[in-house]
């Protein structure tokens, strides 16, 4: 991938789209697979918000059971499903063990009949999907034995066993949306990140779109990019985009939640996700089984406890989450689990972003959630034409919304309208029958000095393209080193991250900051702060690459240090 704002300027494209998260990633990847002219301009860096900091679930849309919600369940399997198609690397089955009590909705049978009813609903849930295991098992339910052995730790008074379903879970969310990215760009669409959209181009007489008006945030340069329709899929910041043009401010304004959680560098659970009750209730149910579950999470050497949302109204950059607002979550999961204990020393790693919310009284405890994304046609509630907006309720469904996006931009072009080929169309790197054997040839021809316990990182992080860091290696052996964290942030107390990976970030995956490598390219901050004398290794790295001296990189890791937050730079 490369990027040249200077490109920007010499063609109309049949396409623009605002905003580098995983919904305008998705529809910049699908409307350049149809044919259209696509430039993809985002003002960070590619899926840097939300993106990147969400729980690490694609949904498969059990939880709508209680709404009686169908649709939303088919909407929802049918996107898993595609996800485990097309990044087989990045995506996973991940089993959820919800403990039963007692006789009411809470019991063994009911979940039972709750388990065969989406077992049938979700009959074609691994229709296309190559891989035997990436494919999603049926549910089941165990005994109050086998929970207990799982489980010592859960309440066992009037334990009936438990129930099993599966949903999936990203390896990595940041490297998924970027294999999306590095798609569209293979397909031939014209991507820039760095690149701030600060205002609408205009016709004549305002009655449309025509273009944007860009700020190269890393030169300073200012250039229009012209485009025969423009798609406004800036998530959180599309308001505000549309807020800067009265005539385009949205009737009613979103609402946004900030959705948090957090790791422990404790494996409080191993291989099941386990569902703990919170103590809020979802006042949408139809069916209620008591407070919503907050859920404790296998995710590599750590558990992810989570999720938890509170009303967000103010500008996004804004956003933020402190000690307090952790030590909160841990109350509330001693009170639900006090078995565990947790203290804010477990915690090594919070992540937050901006989810679309439901309508909610700004007293209310028990809130309602987001149902559905907003897809606004802008000449049909403005009249002003040559404008959509996208604004994306939760990532699973990021590559079917940005289908519907798409058919309505075909429409409003006058093309007949293309099929959609993102729901099996493989992503960079994710043309996998079976994740174990590409790990299996990894391993075999790896270059000497590059250690068999990288290896299958390697393959998650890049699927096929593992062979383009051999090749760094083949010409650099040096660069076959690890960057060695100096936390006690991760169990397992090293890294698999090489050299290699930060050249690589450079040269080929747009790379300009130390925290787009170290947080969105690598996995050496993706559970815990990584330490000072990594960093100042990356630095180092970066600054060849780049050009950076002293006191660039000096600025560049105290800019990534104020990424974490306070509490968790000290450990």
């Amino acid at each position: 991938m490369k990027r040249d704002i200077a490109a920007l300027s010499k063609q109309e494209y049949d396409l623009i789209v605002v905003g580098g998260g995983i919904f305008g990633i998705c529809a910049a990847w699908d409307a350049t697979l149809r044919g259209l002219s696509v430039a993809l301009i985002e003002r960070k860096d590619w899926g840097h918000a939300t993106s990147a900091n969400h729980f690490k679930v694609v949904h498969g849309g059990i939880r709508y059971l209680q709404h009686l919600d169908i649709p939303r369940i088919r909407e929802s399997s049918a996107e898993r499903r595609a996800f485990l198609r097309v990044a087989p690397h990045l995506v996973r089955p991940m089993p959820f063990v919800i403990p039963t009590y007692g006789y009411g909705l809470s019991s063994r049978p009911v979940m039972q009949v709750g388990l065969a009813l989406y077992d049938l609903v979700t009959m074609d849930r691994n229709s296309g999907i190559r891989d035997q295991a990436r494919r999603i098992p049926l549910g089941r339910t165990i005994s109050r034995e086998e929970t207990l052995r799982l489980f010592p730790h859960v309440d066992s008074t009037g334990l009936t066993g438990a129930a099993i379903f599966y949903d999936g879970q990203m390896y990595n969310p940041a490297r998924l949306s970027l294999a999306f990215v590095r798609s569209a760009a293979e397909a031939g669409a014209t991507i820039a990140n760095y690149a701030e959209v600060v205002h609408f181009l205009r016709s004549d007489n305002g009655s449309r779109v025509r273009g944007v008006a860009v700020h190269d945030r890393l030169t300073g340069d200012e250039v229009e990019v012209r485009g025969k329709s423009v798609l406004n899929a800036a998530g959180p910041w599309a308001r505000w985009l549309l807020d800067a043009n009265r005539d385009l401010s949205m009737k009613r304004k979103p609402t946004f939640s900030r959705d948090a959680y957090f790791m422990v560098n404790k494996e409080l659970v191993r291989e099941y996700a386990l569902a703990i009750q919170g103590q809020t209730k979802d006042p949408d149910a139809v069916v209620s089984r008591g407070n919503r579950h907050l859920f404790l999470v296998p995710w590599r050497d750590y558990t992810l406890i989570g999720v938890w949302h509170v009303v967000f109204d103010g500008y996004p950059d804004e956003m933020s989450i402190d000690a307090k607002d952790v030590q909160g979550f841990i109350d509330e999961v001693n009170v639900s689990h006090p078995s565990l204990n947790l203290t804010l020393d477990d915690v090594c790693m919070v992540n937050a972003g901006l989810t679309l919310f439901g309508e909610n009284d700004p007293t209310a405890t028990d809130l309602s959630y987001g149902k559905r994304s907003i897809l606004i046609d802008h000449q049909a509630e403005q009249g002003i034409d040559g404008l959509v907006s996208l604004i994306g309720v939760r990532y699973t469904t990021a590559r079917g919304m940005a289908k519907k996006a798409i058919d309505l931009i075909e429409q409003k072009l006058g093309r007949n309208r293309s099929p959609c080929t993102t729901d099996h169309t493989p992503v960079y790197g994710g043309d996998i029958a079976s994740f174990a054997d590409v790990v299996d040839a990894a391993t075999k021809s790896r270059p000497m000095g590059v250690p068999a316990d990288a290896i299958s990182a390697l393959v998650h992080n890049y699927g096929t393209n593992y062979t383009d860091l051999f090749g760094y290696i083949d010409k650099r052996p040096e660069l076959a080193k690890m960057i060695e964290p100096t936390t006690n942030g991760s169990i397992s107390g090293g890294s698999t991250v090489l050299q290699a990976e930060v050249v690589h970030a450079v040269r080929e995956e747009m790379a300009y900051t130390l925290s787009d490598v170290v947080l969105r390219r690598t996995d050496l901050g993706s559970g815990s702060f990584p330490g000072e004398a990594a960093l100042q290794t990356c630095a180092d790295l970066l600054a060849v690459e780049l050009g950076w001296d002293d006191q660039q990189k000096a600025r560049e890791i105290a800019d990534l240090r104020e990424m974490y937050p306070e509490f968790l730079r000290t450990k």
